[in-house]
């Protein structure tokens, strides 16, 4: 039977208009529509593993050096996928945080993210922006630092117990992070309305996008969703007039079967850390 049932609400593949019909249920009480010709598309794309993530160290702008072999391989497996399926070809701006793992990561994806002309020919890819604002927590005084020399300097901080605690001095704190995180989200989206946009960032950016965009109780003052980001997964943001709609999360199906490179959540480091998992284990980077 055509139109029962909750997929009555969504309307899909109906190719019904928006509005009122015999086939479908009205718009205020619909799942999901058509998007808006204004609506934008923000792609956030975690990095591949980094030299960081797997030997212990505070992965700030002095701490990070960049991606590993296997992440170099990660991210072009999904370089790769993307230039096979076309899914992001055509991205009209291409962002990165400043840390090197982003950028890398980000000027591995651009040759896939160019616009395919006449006979399958692409033409040049989006310049990689760098903006501060999608970095992972700013560390402060404990950027560079391994972590055993982090407990003894800084002590174990537990942002499910304090959330508005510094992670050092001149740090921030996992509140800051998440509302630096949403304000750099909304200037993005604001900057490129109608338009597909790329991030290259981090596992906290994405968890932080998911705390402010979504209806998340406390998402802006300390509430912490416990995720397992997957390095070089896709999660995409459809946002129209302030309205952010998450299309999909931890997206990193192109890394199935691939011998020695798996997108699986991150593993722990040599010293049982790895960035950022201050007080209770956490695996952000």
């Amino acid at each position: 039977m055509t139109g029962s049932g909750f997929d009555a609400l969504s309307g899909a593949g109906t190719g019904a208009p928006e509005g009122p019909s015999p086939e479908t249920p009205p718009p205020g009480i619909r799942t999901m529509g058509p998007s808006a010709p204004s609506a934008s598309t923000i792609v956030l794309v975690r990095h591949g593993e980094a030299v960081c993530n797997v030997s212990g160290v505070c992965g700030g702008p002095i701490g990070c050096t960049g991606l590993t072999d296997r992440g170099r391989a990660q991210v072009a497996v999904l370089r790769d996928r993307l230039a096979q399926t076309g899914e992001l070809a055509g991205a009209d701006a291409l962002y990165a945080s400043i840390l090197p793992r982003a950028y890398q990561t980000a000027a591995i994806l651009a040759p896939a993210l160019a616009a395919v002309g006449d006979r399958g020919v692409r033409g040049v890819p989006p310049a990689v922006v760098e903006e501060c604002g999608f970095c992972e927590l700013h560390p402060g005084e404990a950027d560079g630092l391994d972590w055993s020399a982090f407990s003894e300097r800084f002590g174990n901080p537990d942002w499910d117990a304090d959330p508005d605690h510094p992670i050092a001095p001149g740090g921030e704190s996992w509140t800051g992070f998440v509302r630096r995180v949403a304000d750099m989200l909304d200037t993005v989206a604001a900057r490129h309305p109608g338009e597909l946009v790329v991030v290259a960032c981090h596992a906290g950016v994405v968890e932080a996008s998911l705390l402010a965009k979504t209806p998340v109780v406390d998402g802006l003052d300390g509430a912490r969703m416990q995720l397992r980001t997957q390095h070089a997964s896709l999660t995409t943001w459809e946002v129209d007039a302030g309205r952010w709609k998450l299309i999909g999360y931890n997206d990193g199906a192109h890394h199935l079967g691939v011998e020695g490179v798996g997108g699986s959540a991150e593993g722990v480091t040599d010293s049982g850390r790895s960035w950022m998992g201050v007080g209770t284990g956490r695996h952000i980077g």
